[in-house]
């Protein structure tokens, strides 16, 4: 047999380890204070982290949606596109060692065209990261 077995040593492949979820008040702050752009669909900041911080070759994302957005089903709904966005985009395109944070905007985040959001999260990134 030429798979491996469920005892391997082998790691698991980096985009699945890669993204953690940020979930401390002051990460969100550190963010707020980093670059940010704000795209259509909705505002990505994104902060690189100091030397002296955990996890260097970890990427962390944080999603916020304020009362602005709407009811807590709108917000819900809207933080599951982010979400869902991040995975398939910033697992491929962020960068080790980086904090993204993802804010929804106000009616735009729930119903804007998830292959536009896509768009705008690569555009997003393309800026932050400096590459042309």
């Amino acid at each position: 047999m030429t798979g491996t077995s469920p005892t391997s040593t082998e790691p698991l492949p980096a985009v699945l380890s890669c993204l953690t979820t940020i979930t401390k008040r002051a990460d969100f702050i550190k963010a707020s204070r980093a670059k940010r752009i704000a795209v259509k669909g909705f505002i990505l900041q994104a902060r690189k982290r100091g030397s002296d911080e955990p996890n260097p070759e970890q990427i962390r994302v944080g999603y916020t949606c304020s009362k602005k957005v709407g009811n807590a089903v709108a917000r819900n709904r809207a933080k599951r596109r982010l979400r869902a966005i991040a995975r398939e985009i910033i697992a491929k395109r962020g960068l080790a060692g980086w904090d993204y944070v993802l804010i929804g905007r106000n009616t735009i985040t729930a119903t804007r065209p998830y292959k536009d959001m896509l768009g705008d999260l690569k555009y997003g990134l393309k800026i932050m990261n400096g590459k042309t």
